[in-house]
């Protein structure tokens, strides 16, 4: 990791990008993109449940650094399927924020 991150979406633009480039834009491959979050919740559960030694025959085999890197993939591929969507993430992401925000105004 350096000092200074890589802009987020000018990254998620990029990626978006050659996954047009390579895998298409059809509707099958903009569910493949949006499975792939599933996919990748998934991996932050097995994270957290390895992280808790909830399984007793592996006990503990992830730590929290582990869950939240895996929680930063889901989120990252999440961006990146709203832009496979056609949407630009900032302004959707942000549009949730201002939801979120009015759920819990800052003066309670």
């Amino acid at each position: 990791m350096t000092a200074q991150h890589a802009d987020l979406y000018a990254t998620v633009r990029r990626v978006t990008a050659q996954l047009d480039a390579v895998n298409g834009t059809s509707r099958e491959e903009i569910g493949l993109r949006i499975l792939k979050l599933v996919e990748e919740a998934g991996e932050a559960a097995s994270a957290w449940i390895g992280a808790v030694g909830q399984n007793p025959r592996k006990g503990v085999t992830h730590t929290r650094d582990d869950v939240a890197a895996e929680l930063a993939d889901a989120a990252f591929t999440a961006l990146v399927a709203i832009a496979s969507l056609g949407y630009n993430p900032q302004q959707v992401v942000g549009a949730c924020v201002d939801k979120v925000a009015d759920r819990f105004p800052a003066d309670a």
